[in-house]
């Protein structure tokens, strides 16, 4: 399938799978990189309907770190124990270290 004939959830899902382990990401970054400035909550609702589709979902979070998307994962803390065995460090559902694990969608032009 061409780039160009993707739906956008595919496009966010393509983004997604990107995203470098132990780094995060928010939601308005990759609406951004797409071309959908005000599309952060599309972009949420993509990563609800990721879990079956071998996307990292767990590294996109809100704009301030917050873990927004817990509730969509099995388990109490499975997104929060995701994020940590890959290093990031999460207290009270916010990540601790944002602009130091923080990864920009722009660096896929970059490569």
């Amino acid at each position: 399938m061409k780039p160009e004939t993707l739906n956008f959830f595919d496009k966010v899902y393509e983004v997604a799978r990107q995203i470098p382990y132990g780094r995060v990401t928010s939601y308005g970054a990759i609406a951004n990189f797409l071309g959908a400035n005000r599309g952060a909550r599309m972009v949420g609702y993509a990563m609800n309907g990721s879990h079956s589709k071998d996307v990292p979902a767990h590294r996109v979070v809100n704009r301030k770190g917050l873990l927004t998307g817990k509730h969509h994962f099995d388990g109490t803390n499975l997104m929060q124990q995701l994020l940590e065995s890959e290093g990031v460090i999460v207290i009270e559902n916010q990540i601790q270290n944002f602009d130091e694990v923080f990864w920009s969608p722009s660096e896929l032009l970059s490569e």
